[in-house]
């Protein structure tokens, strides 16, 4: 088996425990996403795309008053708690939507579904950049090069487990099991941060306080300090910071782009909820083989022997062609094929790469000013593309005058990619990792952690 892995994912063999966990990790909060998902879309579509694009406001506010909590928690405990708690607090309320349903079923209606759909947005991107946060803090630049196209493997096996379990569960349960049932993986994925912080003691945040003969219980007990705005400071204050927020600022209006051309298309077919249903259902399916095969035979190899910087560049290459293609063409088959390709580039190839960029930053940032880049700039991206795209629509243009938007956003992407590798690989991780330019790092008193 490590040989099979080191041939594949470049994986050393003391490297392969904390690697396993880490792709356990990463299944239990996929698959916690991915059994609520169909709900969120469901919700989303029954008012149209002009409901969508009101509900991409009404999360990229709630995003921006959630992140000064999440910077809170950040500054005043250690890692391990603070990931804890996001977790905790995202399954109380699955069981607080739980009890909603069972208790007060005339309750819910349109105005909960819509605080819903706004919820497991947030949910939805929280979840994931705490994990991916964890992971920058504990492997180095060189082992995210390898190894992020492993882990990343466990959340695409997620990815097709949580709809296959809703599938299997939803009829002897119903449907507001789910929640519990999505809790549960949260729960479980507790667990797993912490056995992760057991078995990768620190390797890049914990640098310093190692090479001082710090063990990995002081490290973990380790507070980042700061306050609870460093990370919207950070960002502004950084080139290197806002070129990670730019990237994924133009990727995400790209990615609204193609989003909603996928659900004026399927709106096209008919009124048929089963219709659509399915079709979604396809290009799901779809997407998440084409991601695992990238994941188990690409992406590791392009970061080790083409860089970050090519890594990066792909994806926007990708919504060129796709988007030209789909102008000349506009068929659906011609949608299925791109938005299949995108997502899993994106989720195969770009997001291990950009993950990888959050390895030489300070853990301040590791943590602040990822949640703004990877919560409100993400769905701020959301809002412009979305609204870009309801302009563009307007005018008569269509697939055509999105595709004239989307080149020359894609090309700026491109370059600004290529850059933020370079500048990548120029930085050494103990240019940040020094506490000295910001709040100094203090253990806590207690132990607990």
């Amino acid at each position: 088996m490590t040989a099979l892995l080191q041939r594949f994912f470049n994986i050393r063999r003391e490297e392969v425990a904390p690697i396993l966990v880490s792709a356990g990790y990463f299944f239990c909060v996929l698959t916690a996403l991915q059994v609520l998902r169909p709900a969120r879309d469901a919700i989303g579509m029954r008012g149209g795309l002009d409901e969508v694009r009101w509900l991409f406001i009404g999360t990229a506010l709630a995003t921006l008053g959630v992140n000064p909590m999440f910077g809170w928690l950040v500054s005043r405990f250690n890692r391990l708690v603070f990931i804890s708690a996001t977790y905790a607090f995202f399954a109380l309320s699955l069981a607080g939507f739980y009890a909603l349903i069972a208790v007060a079923p005339a309750a819910v209606g349109e105005i909960s579904g819509r605080v819903f759909y706004v919820w497991f947005s947030v949910f939805n991107l929280f979840s994931t950049m705490v994990f991916w946060a964890l992971m920058a803090d504990r492997f180095t630049p060189e082992q995210s090069k390898r190894l992020y196209g492993a882990i990343a493997v466990g959340g695409t096996l997620g990815a097709i487990f949580g709809p296959w379990l809703a599938s299997v569960l939803v009829k002897p349960l119903g449907t507001a099991a789910m929640l519990l049932v999505a809790a549960g993986f949260l729960l479980a994925a507790i667990g797993a941060a912490r056995m992760v912080a057991w078995l990768q003691p620190g390797q890049a945040a914990g640098r310093i306080e190692a090479g001082k003969g710090a063990d990995a219980a002081s490290i973990n007990r380790t507070v980042i300090g700061g306050n609870a705005w460093a990370g919207i400071r950070a960002v502004l204050r950084s080139r290197y910071l806002l070129g990670i927020s730019g990237y994924v600022l133009l990727m995400t209006i790209i990615g609204t782009f193609l989003y909603l051309t996928q659900l004026a298309m399927v709106a096209a077919l008919g009124d048929d909820t089963d219709l659509r249903t399915t079709t979604f259902a396809r290009i799901n399916l779809y997407t998440q083989l084409t991601t695992l095969l990238l994941q188990l035979v690409v992406t590791g190899h392009i970061m080790k022997r083409f860089g970050v910087s090519v890594a990066l560049a792909l994806l926007p290459l990708t919504a060129s062609l796709g988007f030209i293609g789909l102008a000349a063409a506009g068929s659906f088959a011609v949608l299925i094929l791109f938005q299949a390709t995108f997502t899993a580039m994106q989720r195969a190839v770009a997001r291990p790469a950009r993950e990888t960029l959050f390895t030489v930053v300070s853990r301040e940032d590791k943590y602040k000013s990822k949640a703004v880049t990877d919560t409100f700039v993400y769905r701020g991206g959301d809002v412009i593309g979305a609204w870009t795209e309801a302009g563009v629509r307007s005018l008569g243009m269509a697939l055509v005058g999105l595709a004239s938007v989307a080149v020359p956003l894609a090309a700026v992407w491109a370059v600004l990619g290529l850059w933020l590798g370079r500048r990548q690989a120029s930085m050494r991780p103990a240019d940040r990792d020094s506490e000295s330019a910001n709040a100094p790092a203090r253990p806590l008193a207690s132990p607990a952690g």
